[in-house]
């Protein structure tokens, strides 16, 4: 009998033949066990999703970044110059994995700014099963390397739950990366399953970590298929590249050297002509006009061009450095001989190059992020040029390059009405499958599209019950319609957009947009949602968006803003949420968090914790207690507590005997409060109290020092960063994993002792850190 796999998992049958008493029985027989499996000849599947990608930076669709792996699979397969994203990270990821979009499946935005709106909750539905559940639960092995973006920020901590992590609800059995929406490529936190990892090697003995991920695909992909080779596998390969910090060794940089020296105006040019030769875009596209936000290249200042020349150099070596080790997957897989056979989506981009480095570019891209881009002034740029894309800068690339890297389209990144900010090459490769060659389709298409592809291809139905749970319906069609037929008429003919305000909806070859928000400007007084500005663009005639229509049609774009409005209450859009710091805040945002009240204990051994599993001490006095026993021989030395690292956190340690405090601002200063006498030998409280000046966001404070209760030294932290310390490092007792926060104890992180405990004492919050983000610029600017 052939069991019906819409009801998953699938039902075991008994058996209801003959029973013997003996199983010697001549008659005694059973039907043999079978394993479970995907119907005969169904594919593997490899997903490799980039991150922060723009339709014109790679060359395989005429950018600068030389793409060989890409342009190898678009000889064997097919290119679609027509794919959309959602313009941002973990929303693209959630609807990629579900089939849903993205509102669909409460990813309205980054999980970081989750709030209780359905559609911006972080919690994806038990009525939207992932992909990679419904392919594990029909045979399929299943595994992930590199980015999870979807976990909501209250269940990322060791305690769980882990129903949106990769091997919890998310239907891989194996999972090596991180969670969240970035990493340092030399020194990341890493888990496998839901235990966190330490790397054994460092930047200096070669390590990078999309090599990593790579290596540990590569070593998956082989032993899958020598222990199971009759099971199909889907890999889902989503390296953290090519996101900021733009992390890459130097000899990949290099080569681009004095390449991008007419600057981001004379690139976007050399860009379209190279995608017409390619053929990746129609030969009438027209090059699309630059913003007023963005400034001319020849606006700059020449003194902070050679920076400006690095950062693209660094960025196109980090993407060639990528999709080099993408070829490596694929060399894996054609080796042990399932290439053949083995589906392949190479999704260049989860959305539209980045536009969050600020006009000049970033040296710590958290300056940003904290409102305090200010900092970094263009004579700091200048003095740290040689350091981009090594260990010791966090850093990306000016908002010019984002433009650029987006061609021949408007906008960039976050900006979901224009296709600068959702359309991403693709190429999709199945030698087994795809009878054309190196041909491109032009249908229109989104990431919504893939789990019902991955679907038909491997001949398996839509599933209508998951774990006893009635499944609402994919929401993007297949695309296998059009692997073999060129000009078959599109099937995803209506489309809605929307991020942070920005949003837009495709119908039939228009498209109605309007742009609400600037990606980069946190201080933007934004206009109300109903003074935005429409554009409407015919497609079939303006390929790139560059002529608006609305003055000639104003009919035409009623209808579609219409439309758009039923989309938008269909798939839970509404209501509109433009806030961004705001959302920051859980309680505005009303989502739970993992630690309230005012105080929070922690033990030794307790790692790897991000921001969201430990109290906020950020703009309001606090104070870190630690009750410790120092060693018998020699001086105490080590960590206590610390959070972040190298480019923005705080730690409470002892150097040779005495505490100390040390408060890094974003890795550019760093403010060491020191006791004024040694520590006995045997059991004390040790406390740090940080006294913060209030008044708004980013203020400085005094630090004093105790020791069982007495005053042993006092010093001054002048400025704290107001938003996050980091989106990669975390908090640790006993030890600072990962890159130091300070280098005052490189070299004695463990602490020595004995930790009995840590305890976190804030003040009652007085909402400094809900005052108008301008402030924070403000502050910023006025210490130049």
């Amino acid at each position: 009998m052939v069991e019906r796999r819409e009801v998953l998992p699938i039902p075991d049958r008994q058996h209801l033949g003959l029973i013997t008493y003996d199983a010697k029985d001549p008659d005694t027989a059973f039907p043999p066990i079978q394993p479970l499996l995907p119907p005969e000849d169904a594919p593997n599947v490899l997903v490799i999703l980039l991150d922060d990608v723009g339709f014109g930076a790679a060359s395989a669709f005429g950018g600068p970044a030389h793409t060989p792996t890409a342009e190898r699979l678009q000889r064997g397969g097919l290119t679609y110059n027509r794919f959309h994203t959602t313009a941002l990270c973990a929303p693209t990821r959630a609807a990629l994995l579900s089939g849903r979009n993205h509102h669909s499946v409460g990813m309205g935005m980054i999980t970081e700014t989750a709030t209780s709106a359905p559609g911006s909750s972080g919690l994806r539905p038990n009525t939207k099963a992932a992909l990679p559940m419904t392919l594990k639960l029909n045979g399929y092995s299943t595994a992930q390397f590199g980015k999870c973006h979807e976990v909501p920020p209250w269940q990322t901590s060791p305690i769980g739950p882990f129903d949106a992590w990769p091997t919890g609800g998310g239907g891989f059995e194996h999972f090596y990366g991180f969670i969240g929406g970035e990493n340092n490529q030399y020194y990341p936190a890493l888990y496998e399953g839901v235990a966190p990892i330490e790397v054994d090697k460092t930047p200096e003995d070669g390590y990078h970590l999309t090599e990593d991920l790579a290596d540990h695909a590569i070593d998956w992909i082989r032993s899958q298929k020598s222990l199971a080779p009759n099971k199909p596998f889907f890999v889902y390969f989503a390296p953290g590249a090519t996101h900021a910090p733009h992390h890459v060794p130097p000899e990949w940089a290099d080569k681009y050297a004095g390449q991008f020296a007419g600057g981001w105006d004379a690139q976007r040019e050399s860009t379209l002509e190279q995608q017409k030769r390619r053929g990746v875009v129609p030969a009438d596209t027209e090059l699309t006009a630059r913003p007023e936000a963005i400034p001319g290249w020849e606006e700059m200042d020449d003194a902070l061009k050679p920076v400006l020349e690095r950062q693209m150099e660094v960025y196109a070596g980090f993407l060639e450095h990528t999709d080099f080790h993408v070829g490596r997957v694929i060399d894996a897989i054609e080796t042990i001989g399932a290439l053949d056979n083995t589906l392949v989506y190479y999704i260049i981009g989860d959305n539209g190059a980045s536009a969050e480095g600020t006009i000049n570019g970033a040296f710590n891209e958290m300056a940003n992020f904290n409102g305090l881009a200010a900092i970094e002034t263009p004579e700091f740029m200048a003095e740290v040029k040689d350091k981009l894309g090594t260990p010791e800068a966090y850093n990306h690339y000016s908002v010019g390059w984002a433009w650029a890297m987006c061609a021949p389209f408007q906008w960039t990144k976050q900006v979901a009405s224009h296709w600068g900010g959702t359309r991403n090459g693709t190429i999709v490769h199945w030698p087994a499958g795809i009878r054309s060659k190196g041909e491109v389709r032009s249908q229109f298409t989104h990431v919504v599209d893939v789990a019902a592809t991955v679907l038909e291809a491997a001949g398996l139905p839509e599933p209508t019950f998951v774990n006893g749970v009635q499944q609402a319906p994919l929401e993007g069609p297949s695309m296998l319609y059009s692997f073999d037929q060129p000009e078959a008429p599109e099937r995803h003919d209506l489309q809605y957009f929307e991020m942070a305000g920005n949003r837009g909806i495709y119908y039939k070859g228009w498209s109605a947009v309007t742009r609400h928000s600037t990606p980069w400007l946190p201080n933007e007084v934004l206009p109300a949602l109903d003074d935005d500005v429409w554009e409407l663009y015919d497609g079939s005639t303006d390929w790139s968006q560059a002529h608006d229509l609305v003055a000639e049609m104003p009919d035409k774009l009623a209808a579609l803003q219409r439309l758009w409005l039923i989309e938008a209450v269909k798939f839970n859009v509404l209501p509109i949420d433009d806030r961004r710091f705001e959302r920051l805040n859980p309680t505005i945002a009303g989502r739970p968090q993992l630690v309230t009240g005012t105080s929070q204990v922690l033990f030794p051994g307790m790692k790897r914790l991000s921001e969201h599993s430990v109290i906020d001490i950020k703009n309001r006095s606090f104070s870190v207690t630690a009750a410790i026993e120092t060693p018998k021989d020699g001086p105490t030395n080590g960590v206590m507590i610390a959070q972040g690292g190298r480019f923005g956190g705080w730690a409470f340690y002892v150097r040779e005997g005495r505490v100390r405090f040390v408060y890094n601002l974003l890795g550019m200063s760093e403010f060491v409060v020191g006791a004024t006498e040694d520590l006995d030998t045997g059991s004390h409280q040790v406390r740090a109290e940080f006294a913060y000046d209030g008044g708004g966001l980013a203020k400085g404070g005094t630090v004093t020092l105790y020791i069982d209760g007495r005053s042993v030294g006092s010093g001054r932290v002048d400025q704290t960063q107001p938003m996050v310390f980091s989106a990669d490092e975390t908090t640790d007792i006993g030890n600072d994993f990962g890159m130091p926060v300070s280098t005052d104890y490189i070299g004695a992180a463990k602490f020595n002792g004995r930790i009995e405990v840590v305890k976190i004492d804030v003040g009652e919050d007085d909402h400094s850190h809900l005052v108008d983000p301008a402030e924070v610029v403000r502050v910023a600017t006025s210490r130049q």
